[in-house]
């Protein structure tokens, strides 16, 4: 930790409470029990077509997997056999949250760090990162950009480890982006709800972030292998922690956050270890909370800005490989949504949409990129380069011509369908009639007030499909009073109203 100022170190002895390890921790071991992984994972290949087979099924109920199961699948040899886990991650994502997929966007308010991770373009060392934290009025700016003429109505806040970008920074992040409201072409363009992706810590911090109104509070544990994970995250570093980080959302759902995210950066080890370790940490949350992650990230290794390590990484996960993961994970850990990022290329997103729930879209991560409104990637600004820098126009396009539907629906978390009380209703599919009928009605929304011409032609027929489809699932799934009630909200949209919804 070589150039940190005097009150950096000071702020750097008062972050990790070890008294908020070891009251989940245990007799000094956690719950990743790395050898245990790897003797699952050194099974023989080419389990049983029977097993593998009764595998799905279980997955197909919306039942997390055991460690056993996840192994068996990730030991697949058999080319048919992964056609038909395939088919199953897509049939498992269509039946818990119908064939919507939700889009967000990341604003990284700064890229000050006291960390120096080895694979990453903001680590502290890094000389050719211009750095910047974003003031609130900034904030403001960006926000204004990503509500009032993208049409965004979700962010994740991002933000480095700093004294300067702690919890009372982020409070004070969502406080600005949440006052801000600007006319659109037929509503008004607001932010409904702010994820945030930072630094753990600790129970009170995050007590006063839930308190501000965080949506879902994301942090990735990178790797979940030991050794690995010491090697990349130098000694001395808070990152350096590996218990601190990874008991960040078992302290984050003590100080009352229901949403928790999880995710690993595929690259730094072996993929299939990582997918174990996942499991492992959604398995720990749902034995101590009944309740696992909200959402799953696969964030692939990207090139970053003097960073050649990334290129040369051994563990670096080709498209075959990535697509095997994602699928897994969609069996292992069924009700959580699973995001897939614009770090990949838009051909790869079409191959992985049909088994994930999220995806960003119109994304820039320069700090400030969004209202300077350059044009080119600059890496000197950027944590790691995109590999799908599309408008959020466009991507809706496309998604309506591959037949879903985008929903900006953010009704559930503000009515209450959050933390355990949603599991039930994602594990009986009954929360994927809530998420189609509030997505039929927050894309007409977004049609009417952000769309381009060519879009809101396509948008308009899906809407017609959809409703069509609603009607012949009444009484079924809807009854007539809902069916009904939905056609009034519509109308009610299209005469000005927003923000209607089940």
């Amino acid at each position: 930790m070589s150039n940190l100022t005097e009150c950096e170190k000071a702020w750097k002895d008062e972050v990790i409470r070890s008294d908020e390890i070891r009251r989940y921790q245990g007799p000094g071991n956690d719950f990743i029990d790395d050898k245990r992984i790897l003797e699952l994972l050194a099974a023989p290949p080419a389990p049983e077509p029977g097993r593998v087979r009764g595998i799905i099924q279980k997955a197909l109920c919306v039942e997390t997997l055991l460690p056993e199961d996840t192994a068996c699948l990730l030991n697949v040899q058999d080319k048919r056999l992964w056609q038909e886990i395939f088919q199953a991650a897509a049939r498992i994502k269509t039946k818990v949250y119908d064939n919507r997929v939700v889009t967000f966007a990341p604003l990284y308010c700064g890229n000050l760090c006291v960390n120096n991770c080895a694979y990453c373009g903001f680590r502290r060392e890094n000389k050719a990162i211009k750095r910047r934290l974003l003031s609130l009025e900034e904030v403001r700016r960006e926000t204004e950009v990503l509500a009032g003429k993208i049409g965004h109505k979700r962010l994740i806040a991002v933000c480095g480890e700093h004294p300067a970008s702690g919890a009372e920074y982020i409070c004070k992040v969502l406080e600005t982006i949440y006052s801000v409201k600007v006319p659109a072409r037929s509503g008004a363009g607001q932010i409904r709800r702010v994820n945030v992706n930072a630094a753990p810590m600790s129970v009170a911090d995050m007590k006063n972030i839930k308190a501000a109104g965080i949506g879902t509070y994301q942090v990735f544990q990178e790797t979940y292998h030991h050794d690995t994970y010491a090697k990349l995250h130098p000694a001395g570093t808070i990152k350096s922690d590996y218990a601190w980080r990874l008991y960040s959302l078992h302290r984050a759902m003590e100080a009352g956050i229901d949403d928790v995210a999880i995710g690993a950066l595929f690259g730094l080890y072996d993929w299939r270890f990582e997918v174990m370790g996942m499991l492992a940490h959604a398995r720990d949350l749902e034995q101590r909370f009944g309740i696992g992650p909200h959402t799953v990230s696969v964030p692939r290794l990207e090139p970053a800005a003097n960073t050649p390590s990334n290129l040369n990484s051994p563990y670096r996960v080709s498209d075959d490989d990535f697509k095997k993961l994602v699928a897994v994970l969609r069996l292992s850990i069924p009700y959580a949504g699973l995001i897939i990022t614009c770090r990949e290329t838009p051909a790869m997103i079409r191959e992985l949409i049909p088994m994930c729930t999220q995806r960003d879209a119109s994304s820039r991560i320069g700090i400030g990129a969004y209202s300077d409104s350059y044009e080119k990637q600059e890496e000197e600004r950027q944590q790691f380069v995109l590999g799908d820098t599309r408008s959020l126009d466009e991507v809706i396009r496309e998604l309506a011509g591959l037949g879903y539907i985008t929903s900006f629906c953010t009704a559930g978390y503000r009515c209450g369908r959050t933390g355990k009380n949603i599991m039930t209703l994602l594990k009986t599919g009954k929360e994927g009639c809530f998420c189609k009928l509030n997505a039929i009605l927050t894309f007409q929304e977004w049609l009417l007030d952000f769309a381009s011409p060519q879009t809101q032609a396509i948008g308009e027929a899906v809407i017609a499909r959809e409703i069509e489809e609603v009607k012949q699932r009444v009484p079924r799934d809807f009854t007539p009073e809902v069916f009904n009630t939905t056609m009034e909200y519509l109308a009610r949209i299209k005469s000005g109203i927003r923000d209607l919804s089940f």
